[in-house]
């Protein structure tokens, strides 16, 4: 329990301290104009309270990773508390936060353009592929799970069909309507949800004197399947939004529309990261508990059902569940509200009516609605789904973290504060990329020393990039 009370205070703490740097770092303007009152369209920008747009943006970036992907996560044992702390501070919240600021300084810019600018034009249109196809899949995996999960609480006519039809016939109005009608009304309710969820949970842990292991009882692997499941980089792929998760910075683009003073990017961007990696830590600590009680084996549902009800009772766990089912599908609609911003970029094409929002969202949702049949139509097709979606949401972050780099060196920042963070992460996805089971597969040494080569070639390539631009800028 001990462990589990300093990490609480040290994420915490981790926004206090650094995120303070890092606002000092990326020196917000409070008299700059921002996106919101420059582009004001009465659609995607629009200036909206703080307080909103922290909900919306705690909503938007958490869906189901801080909850199921720690649950996964705690089967690894107390080594999740270290990577959910320090992945939280030093690389997840730095992440949405830089990437946030950044897209606020480039008049509410997507994704794709900033990596676009900083790392090239083709690395651009690479993004603009990756990106759309990263958040449609988002928008099918945030459909399944809450529409199962409503499945077990509602009458038997309420089935997984039903939900999977109404949840997508609002991700369609969600999408397409103003940001504030839909978004800005519903998301602060759902956001409640979640947090008392998770803080009936929290509160469960003390008041049971719930006995969690210790950091200093080891860090040994706990995993049923340890052998082909190392904790690095399995874990760090698993536990993706409670630590860093490159989905995040599309979302951040979104709030950037909205804010109405730079001063506020750290509190929105940098906070609701570390709200999000309490909620994790507390999943993990309640999931590694269960694993002791109860053992391995059921699903991420089950367990949270289990928990809640076990400490809540009945009432409390539907509350809860409710709180899980709401994080998905708030998660599901900015994406694919994302979605057709990206592609509006990219073919030039104005969102202000709803005859052009229409043109570009109808071909994301037939997109996103055959893969869902597809999903539902092979028992396996979800979980090949969700580990692509897991290795490429991970992907994203390190393009993110390196065109993050390059702004830095640019605007002579220190740039060491993203360079370390993206060279971990490309050490991550090029390892398990060669690793994990559901990829190459390759023994675990050699996957090893090639991830570490590429990572070696990733730095050896910035540098190179570095002395040339420095020999530009004196010549």
């Amino acid at each position: 329990m001990v462990t589990f009370c300093i990490a609480l205070l040290l994420l915490v703490l981790g926004y206090l301290l650094y995120g303070k740097v890092a606002e000092r770092v990326i020196k917000p303007d409070s008299k700059a104009q921002t996106p919101a009152y420059a582009k004001n369209d009465g659609v995607d920008y629009i200036p909206m309270p703080t307080w909103k747009i922290f909900m919306i943006q705690f909503l938007n970036i958490a869906g189901l990773g801080p909850i199921f992907g720690a649950i996964l996560g705690a089967q690894f044992g107390p080594a999740a508390y270290i990577w959910i702390v320090v992945g939280c501070i030093f690389i997840g919240a730095f992440h949405d936060y830089f990437s946030g600021m950044i897209s606020l300084r480039e008049g509410g810019a997507n994704l794709p353009e900033i990596i676009g600018k900083y790392l090239g034009n083709t690395t651009k249109t690479v993004m603009r592929i990756f990106s759309v196809v990263l958040l449609v899949l988002v928008g099918v995996v945030f459909v399944s799970q809450p529409a199962g999960l409503l499945d077990k609480i509602t009458p038997d006519w309420m089935n997984n069909t039903f939900w999977i039809i109404v949840i997508f016939a609002y991700y369609l109005v969600a999408t397409l309507l103003p940001i504030d009608k839909v978004i800005g009304k519903v998301y602060p309710l759902f956001a409640f949800a979640l947090i008392f969820m998770a803080v009936g949970v929290l509160f469960m842990i003390f008041w049971n004197g719930i006995d969690l292991p210790e950091i200093t009882d080891g860090l040994s692997n706990c995993h049923p399947n340890k052998e082909t499941t190392p904790i690095f980089p399995i874990m760090c792929i698993t536990i993706a939004c409670g630590a860093i998760s490159g989905f995040h910075a599309t979302q951040s683009p979104l709030m950037a529309r909205c804010l109405k003073n730079e001063n506020l990017g750290r509190k929105v961007f940098y906070g609701a990261m570390i709200l999000e990696g309490i909620i994790a830590m507390i999943w993990a600590a309640a999931a590694i508990w269960y694993y002791k009680e109860k053992g391995y084996g059921e699903s991420q549902a089950s367990i949270v059902y289990f928990i809640t009800e076990t400490w809540m009772g009945k009432i409390g766990s539907i509350l809860a569940m409710l709180g899980v089912v709401f994080a998905p599908i708030t998660s599901g609609d900015t994406a694919l509200r994302s979605a057709r911003l990206i592609l509006a970029d990219f073919f030039k094409m104005d969102q202000s009516k709803i005859s052009k929002r229409l043109l570009i969202s109808v071909p994301v949702f037939i997109a996103t609605a055959l893969i869902i049949v597809y999903s539902l139509s092979d028992a396996a097709g979800f979980n090949i789904i969700w580990r692509y979606f897991g290795w490429s949401n991970q992907a994203l972050s390190v393009f993110t973290l390196w065109a993050i780099t390059v702004y830095m060196v640019i605007t002579k920042k220190p740039w060491i504060m993203a360079f370390l963070p993206a060279l971990f992460m490309t050490m991550v996805c090029a390892t398990y990329l060669l690793l994990a089971p559901e990829c190459l597969h390759l023994d675990h040494t050699i996957s090893y020393i090639v991830g570490g080569v590429v990572t070696v070639a990733f730095a050896i390539g910035f540098f190179i990039w570095k002395g040339k631009r420095k020999e530009t800028i004196n010549n």
